[in-house]
């Protein structure tokens, strides 16, 4: 038995040197991030969903790694975007709503800024979601190519006018393939492609339309409803949540079982859209010979509710809303090590260290997040994080604030002022999909005090 540890953790070590060694000797990869726009975990064929249609997403998975068990720190669009450029906690870079522009100190340290710094050719597409829309568009500087835009309100799937009637989700695969041409051996590139799918327009007629191409997926399925999407579930949650905007959101989308199925078809039409603007990329990348040097990362801002506990949207400490697909195909990867499933926690934030250790830099200090490449090859780390704190504090009045941990069995909440100070406890093994609280259970008060001053600890340690 110990010889077998042995030799396992002398493999990955070696492993862990050969890598070292060709990423020194090699050139530094090419980046491609795409980014989705409230994707929740479970809305990939490969991760389960066993309804919607993810082919691409689906070969990006089984190419590379998929990560199980990854969360956003705060799920809200500006925060968590703002996250992971930085490598860090909502409660050192202060981003916090939607009118707050990063810093140009805070710029200088984000990963874009950063390759940009060392010769990489830069390029952003679609919803940047940080800022001010004037913010955002004088961002054009930071980049070599740009086509940001600002959040969802600027960006309709289908602009009334357009002849074509074509979606977002093309127009800004489109985009990436001009700058995939645009790009030359002799130079790195990093491209972030912003969708802003599945998000819905919020206040349209029909706020998830997808691309006319989609409008018969799905048409002939009843997609299965939530186990938690009942009455009884909705009233378990604490007064100022079933009177926030998430139940006003959960009576224009998903009140009735037609309202649901309509909602939720559009939901994973878009989703299918936006997978087939993956494999276009993919596609280019392989036919201007960037595919053996280009690493992509597959990832959401944030979950959403589709339904579950009576609730429409993220904002909460609830798996629905913190986690999120993360795939990341590494073509230097051996192909011994690709196709794997990982287990361990990983966070929106390790993002950024991980792409500037790809690229050979140092990670600049201020980033809180870790690098990945030691579990993309499968070695954990002997201290990698066993838990993370979240938090979210936009809109008071609206969406109700909260802060707690989430650790490798338990989800502690605790709700923030102006609503009572209340907590809620829940034992992962037993209940995955958080219907029973237990904070009041004897049984678990250490566990619970362990918890509570687990949160304290990281609200003071990680500003």
């Amino acid at each position: 038995m110990c010889f077998t540890r042995c030799r396992q953790q002398c493999g990955s070590l070696l492993l862990l040197f050969w890598m070292a060694f060709a990423t020194l000797a090699a050139p530094r990869p090419n980046v491609v991030l795409l980014l989705t726009d409230d994707q929740r975990f479970d809305t990939i064929r490969r991760a389960g969903n066993r309804v919607i249609q993810t082919p691409h997403l689906d070969r990006l998975a089984a190419d590379g790694i998929l990560f199980r068990q990854a969360f956003v720190t705060t799920p809200i669009c500006c925060t968590s975007r703002a996250s992971l450029l930085t490598g860090q906690y909502a409660r050192r870079h202060r981003i916090d709503d939607f009118a707050t522009d990063f810093r140009p100190e805070q710029w200088s340290q984000t990963y874009p800024a950063q390759l940009r710094s060392v010769g990489y050719r830069t390029g952003f597409i679609g919803k940047f979601g940080v800022g001010t829309a004037a913010a955002i568009a004088a961002r054009e500087k930071d980049f070599d190519f740009w086509r940001g835009r600002p959040g969802q309100a600027g960006v309709l799937f289908i602009e009334p006018g357009d002849p074509k009637q074509q979606h977002a989700t093309a127009r800004f695969g489109d985009e990436a393939l001009e700058f995939l041409k645009g790009c030359r051996r002799d130079q790195p590139f990093c491209l972030s492609v912003s969708f802003n799918a599945p998000h819905a327009r919020d206040g349209q007629a029909r706020e998830f339309q997808p691309d006319p191409r989609d409008e018969a997926l799905y048409r002939n399925v009843t997609i299965p409803p939530p186990p938690t999407a009942t009455a009884a579930d909705f009233e378990r949650m604490v007064p100022w949540v079933q009177n926030s905007e998430s139940r006003r959101r959960w009576e224009k989308r998903f009140a009735t079982p037609e309202m649901a199925q309509s909602t939720l078809r559009d939901y994973y039409r878009l989703i299918t859209g936006v997978d087939r603007e993956v494999g276009r990329v993919r596609t280019e990348l392989q036919r201007l010979g960037f595919a053996d040097s280009t690493v992509i990362v597959f990832t959401s801002d944030n979950g959403f509710f589709l339904g579950e506990h009576g609730l429409a949207d993220k904002w909460y400490g609830y798996e629905e809303s913190l986690r999120v697909p993360l795939m990341i195909y590494d073509p230097r990867l051996p192909r011994t090590r690709r196709g794997r499933t990982e287990e361990s926690l990983v966070l929106n934030i390790d993002l950024a260290p991980t792409v500037l250790t790809w690229a050979g830099l140092s990670v600049p200090e201020a980033m809180q997040g870790r690098d990945l490449s030691a579990l993309l090859i499968g070695n954990r780390p002997e201290r990698w994080r066993t838990d993370f704190y979240f938090e979210h504090h936009f809109g008071p009045n609206l969406i109700p604030p909260s802060e707690g941990i989430r650790d490798e069995r338990w989800t502690y909440i605790r709700w923030l002022p102006p609503n009572p100070s209340q907590e809620e406890l829940y034992d992962l093994t037993r209940d995955p999909l958080q219907r029973t609280n237990v904070v009041d259970r004897p049984d678990l008060a250490l566990q619970l005090n362990l918890l509570r001053e687990r949160a304290r600890e990281a609200a003071h340690n990680l500003q």
